[in-house]
Protein backbone atom coordinates (compact mmCIF):
# COMPACT_ATOMS: atom_id res chain seq x y z
CA UNK A 1 0.00 0.00 0.00
CA UNK A 2 1.32 3.46 -0.88
CA UNK A 3 1.23 6.10 1.83
CA UNK A 4 2.45 9.69 2.11
CA UNK A 5 4.31 10.40 5.34
CA UNK A 6 3.04 13.37 7.34
CA UNK A 7 5.97 13.16 9.78
CA UNK A 8 9.45 11.66 9.83
CA UNK A 9 9.19 7.95 10.64
CA UNK A 10 12.36 6.19 11.72
CA UNK A 11 13.30 3.43 9.32
CA UNK A 12 10.66 4.45 6.75
CA UNK A 13 11.33 7.96 5.48
CA UNK A 14 10.98 11.67 5.95
CA UNK A 15 7.94 13.94 5.90
CA UNK A 16 6.47 14.21 2.41
CA UNK A 17 7.94 10.94 1.14
CA UNK A 18 5.77 8.48 -0.81
CA UNK A 19 6.55 4.99 0.46
CA UNK A 20 5.21 1.49 -0.15
CA UNK A 21 4.49 -0.47 3.05
CA UNK A 22 2.47 -3.44 4.21
CA UNK A 23 -1.26 -2.73 4.26
CA UNK A 24 -1.64 -3.80 7.90
CA UNK A 25 1.28 -1.62 9.02
CA UNK A 26 -0.15 1.32 7.10
CA UNK A 27 -3.72 1.02 8.41
CA UNK A 28 -3.04 -0.10 11.98
CA UNK A 29 -0.03 2.05 12.77
CA UNK A 30 0.93 4.80 10.33
CA UNK A 31 -2.54 6.11 9.43
CA UNK A 32 -4.06 5.42 12.88
CA UNK A 33 -1.29 7.34 14.70
CA UNK A 34 -1.39 10.21 12.18
CA UNK A 35 2.07 9.53 10.76
CA UNK A 36 0.81 9.03 7.21
CA UNK A 37 -2.18 9.27 4.88
CA UNK A 38 -3.31 6.94 2.13
CA UNK A 39 -1.53 7.55 -1.16
CA UNK A 40 -4.49 8.10 -3.49
CA UNK A 41 -3.94 9.39 -7.01
CA UNK A 42 -5.13 12.87 -6.00
CA UNK A 43 -2.82 13.06 -2.98
CA UNK A 44 0.15 11.80 -5.01
CA UNK A 45 -0.52 14.44 -7.68
CA UNK A 46 -0.74 17.18 -5.02
CA UNK A 47 2.54 15.95 -3.53
CA UNK A 48 4.28 16.06 -6.91
CA UNK A 49 2.99 19.58 -7.61
CA UNK A 50 4.12 20.76 -4.17
CA UNK A 51 7.62 19.33 -4.68
CA UNK A 52 7.86 20.91 -8.14
CA UNK A 53 6.77 24.27 -6.74
CA UNK A 54 9.31 24.09 -3.89
CA UNK A 55 12.11 23.21 -6.32
CA UNK A 56 11.18 26.16 -8.55
CA UNK A 57 11.10 28.64 -5.65
CA UNK A 58 14.41 27.35 -4.33
CA UNK A 59 16.06 27.74 -7.74
CA UNK A 60 14.66 31.29 -8.10
CA UNK A 61 15.99 32.23 -4.65
CA UNK A 62 19.41 30.77 -5.51
CA UNK A 63 19.41 32.73 -8.79
CA UNK A 64 18.61 35.96 -6.90
CA UNK A 65 21.42 35.29 -4.40
CA UNK A 66 23.91 34.73 -7.25
CA UNK A 67 22.88 38.06 -8.81
CA UNK A 68 23.26 39.82 -5.44
CA UNK A 69 26.70 38.24 -4.95
CA UNK A 70 27.84 39.44 -8.39
CA UNK A 71 26.44 42.91 -7.71
CA UNK A 72 28.02 43.37 -4.28
CA UNK A 73 31.38 41.68 -4.99
CA UNK A 74 34.38 43.92 -4.33
CA UNK A 75 32.38 46.88 -3.03
CA UNK A 76 33.50 48.85 0.02
CA UNK A 77 31.37 49.69 3.03
CA UNK A 78 32.38 52.07 5.82
CA UNK A 79 31.76 51.32 9.49
CA UNK A 80 32.41 54.03 12.06
CA UNK A 81 33.50 53.12 15.58
CA UNK A 82 34.40 55.21 18.63
CA UNK A 83 38.11 55.76 19.04
CA UNK A 84 39.90 57.24 22.07
CA UNK A 85 42.38 60.12 22.07
CA UNK A 86 45.39 57.87 21.52
CA UNK A 87 43.76 55.77 18.76
CA UNK A 88 42.43 53.03 21.05
CA UNK A 89 39.16 51.47 19.86
CA UNK A 90 36.18 51.22 22.22
CA UNK A 91 34.52 47.85 21.64
CA UNK A 92 34.74 46.07 18.29
CA UNK A 93 33.08 45.87 14.90
CA UNK A 94 30.73 42.88 14.74
CA UNK A 95 28.56 41.33 12.05
CA UNK A 96 25.64 43.46 13.27
CA UNK A 97 27.61 46.67 12.63
CA UNK A 98 28.53 45.51 9.12
CA UNK A 99 24.88 44.55 8.54
CA UNK A 100 23.81 48.11 9.42
CA UNK A 101 26.36 49.52 6.97
CA UNK A 102 25.03 47.21 4.24
CA UNK A 103 21.44 48.26 4.98
CA UNK A 104 22.43 51.92 4.75
CA UNK A 105 23.82 51.19 1.27
CA UNK A 106 20.56 49.49 0.24
CA UNK A 107 21.49 45.81 0.65
CA UNK A 108 19.25 43.77 2.93
CA UNK A 109 21.56 41.00 4.13
CA UNK A 110 21.05 39.12 7.39
CA UNK A 111 23.87 39.41 9.92
CA UNK A 112 24.07 35.60 10.15
CA UNK A 113 25.35 35.55 6.57
CA UNK A 114 28.37 37.71 7.44
CA UNK A 115 31.39 35.53 8.24
CA UNK A 116 33.85 37.01 10.74
CA UNK A 117 36.52 34.79 12.28
CA UNK A 118 37.02 37.33 15.07
CA UNK A 119 35.45 40.71 15.79
CA UNK A 120 37.41 43.60 14.23
CA UNK A 121 39.19 45.57 16.95
CA UNK A 122 41.45 47.90 14.94
CA UNK A 123 40.88 50.76 12.52
CA UNK A 124 41.71 49.76 8.94
CA UNK A 125 40.49 47.93 5.83
CA UNK A 126 39.28 44.32 6.08
CA UNK A 127 38.14 41.67 3.62
CA UNK A 128 34.87 40.10 4.84
CA UNK A 129 33.14 37.07 3.36
CA UNK A 130 29.37 36.95 2.89
CA UNK A 131 27.82 33.47 2.65
CA UNK A 132 24.52 34.30 0.96
CA UNK A 133 23.39 30.73 0.27
CA UNK A 134 24.83 27.24 0.05
CA UNK A 135 27.56 27.46 -2.56
CA UNK A 136 27.11 31.23 -3.05
CA UNK A 137 29.57 33.51 -1.32
CA UNK A 138 31.31 36.78 -2.08
CA UNK A 139 33.93 39.07 -0.55
CA UNK A 140 33.44 42.73 0.34
CA UNK A 141 35.79 45.32 1.83
CA UNK A 142 34.88 46.84 5.19
CA UNK A 143 36.53 50.18 5.93
CA UNK A 144 36.68 50.68 9.70
CA UNK A 145 37.08 54.36 10.51
CA UNK A 146 37.33 56.28 13.76
CA UNK A 147 34.43 58.43 14.88
CA UNK A 148 35.16 61.76 16.54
Amino acid sequence: MKVILLQDVKGQGKKGDLIDVNEGYARNFLIKKGFAEAGTATKINELNQKKTSEAYHKSEELKAMRELAANIKGKSFTVKIKVGANGKVFGSVTAADICESLKAAGYDIDKKKIVLANPIKLVGDYEVTLKLAEGVSTVITVLVRGEE
